[in-house]
Parts: C-alpha cells; sequence; structure tokens
C-alpha cells in the first residue's frame, strides 16, 4: 500500500512538475508577447509625435500661405477701385460702355 501510495505522489508530483514548467513556458511567452507589445506601442507614439509635429508645421506654413493670398486680393481689390476711379473721373468708362452698347 505504501508503494501504490508512493508511486502515486511521483505521478502527482511530476504531473505537478510538468503542470508548473507549462505554466512558466506560457508565462515566458505571454512576457515577450507583452514586451513587444509595449516596443510597437513606444514606435507608434514616436511615430504620432512626428507626425503632430508635421501637421502643426503644414498648418502653420498653410496660415502664412492664406495670409499671403488675401493681402495680395486686398491688393488687387484695391488696384481694382482706383483704376475703376481713374477710369470713371476721366470719362473713359462710360464713354467706353456706350461705344460697347451698354446703357
Amino acid at each position: 500500500m505504501a508503494r501504490k501510495t508512493a508511486a502515486a505522489m511521483d505521478g502527482k508530483s511530476s504531473e505537478l512538475a510538468r503542470a508548473m514548467a507549462e505554466a512558466e513556458a506560457r508565462e515566458e511567452r505571454l512576457r515577450r508577447e507583452l514586451e513587444a507589445a509595449l516596443a510597437r506601442v513606444a514606435v507608434a507614439e514616436e511615430a504620432e509625435e512626428r507626425l503632430c509635429v508635421q501637421l502643426g508645421e503644414l498648418e502653420a506654413e498653410a496660415m502664412e500661405q492664406a495670409l499671403e493670398y488675401q493681402q495680395h486680393v486686398r491688393a488687387l481689390s484695391e488696384r481694382l477701385a482706383f483704376m475703376d476711379g481713374v477710369l470713371r473721373s476721366s470719362g473713359a468708362l462710360q464713354s467706353g460702355v456706350v461705344a460697347g452698347g451698354m446703357h
């Protein structure tokens, strides 16, 4: 009977040792997967930071271009208004319109 108990204990011990080894292997595999995932997250965060910087630069450039365009349109509008005033004061606009058939 003692032999059966000892054999059962040895079998149980072997089974527990095997289960423990499997659990340790699974834990190590999960640890490696977690480290790989954390490395990917770090790369993604760095990429996000670079993209944010680039986006900020593009927004600043777009704002600068919009202001330049607005100034250009304003200058052209002022020039057009000046030329319109010159033409109206000289009467050229009215005679041109009459000659063109528009009353």
